[in-house]
C-alpha cells in the first residue's frame, strides 16, 4: 500500500495508538460538522459522513471498540448508531464518568482509550485518555490540548482519519483492505 494514515500521525504517538482497545467519538462537530437543522415540527435531523460510518465499523472488525458519546438527547445519534450496530450513549452528562464505565466493562485503563471531540463538552474526557484527537475545525480551547489533530474536519472525513491511523498502528490496515478487494 503506497499511502500510509501514520505519514501526518506524529512518530511519538505511534505506540500510544498501538495500544488503544476503545475509541470514543463525539457526535456533533465530530461525527457530524456540529450544524442542526429543525424542521417545521421541531425534528432534529443531521448529516453524518459515511466514510466516517465505514471506519467506525472496520475498528469494530478489527478489535477495537467504537463508541459514540454525545451530551444532545439526539436521536438522529442513536440512529446512526444503531445503522452501524454500535454502542451509542445519548443526554450524557458526564462523558469522562461514561469513559470510566466503559473502561470496567472492557477491562482496560484510561490510556488504552482514544477520545475524538470538538469542544468543552469533551475537555475532561480528552485531558484523561491515552490518545486525545480532535478534528481540524474543532475550538481553539480544545486544539491546543489534545496530543493530535486531524487534517479533516468534523463530519468530513476526521473520524476515518482516526481510524486509519488506529488500524495501520495495529498493523490491520492492510487486512482491512483486503476484504474489500476480494
Amino acid at each position: 500500500m503506497s499511502w500510509s494514515p501514520l505519514a501526518h500521525f506524529p512518530a511519538t504517538l505511534h505506540a500510544v495508538a498501538a495500544d488503544i482497545r476503545l475509541a470514543c467519538f463525539d457526535v456533533d462537530g465530530t461525527l457530524t460538522d456540529g450544524r442542526l437543522f429543525y424542521d417545521h415540527a421541531g425534528n432534529e435531523s443531521k448529516a453524518f459522513f459515511v466514510q466516517d460510518g465505514l471506519g467506525l465499523k472496520l475498528l469494530q472488525k478489527h478489535g477495537i471498540h467504537p463508541v459514540l458519546i454525545t451530551a444532545r438527547n439526539s436521536l438522529s445519534a442513536q440512529r446512526r448508531g444503531a445503522d452501524l450496530g454500535i454502542d451509542t450513549q445519548i443526554a450524557v452528562g458526564d462523558k469522562l464518568a461514561s469513559v470510566r464505565v466503559l473502561c470496567e466493562r472492557f477491562g482496560i485503563g484510561l490510556e488504552q482509550v482514544a477520545f475524538m471531540g470538538d469542544d468543552l463538552p469533551d475537555l475532561a474526557p480528552l485531558c484523561a485518555v491515552g490518545l486525545a484527537v480532535a478534528p481540524a475545525n474543532a475550538h481553539p480551547l480544545i486544539a491546543g490540548r489534545v496530543h493530535w489533530q486531524t487534517r479533516a474536519e468534523g463530519g468530513r472525513g476526521a473520524a476515518r482519519e482516526l481510524c486509519d491511523v488506529l488500524l495501520a498502528a495495529q498493523g490491520r490496515l492492510d487486512a482491512a483492505v483486503a476484504e474489500f478487494a476480494r
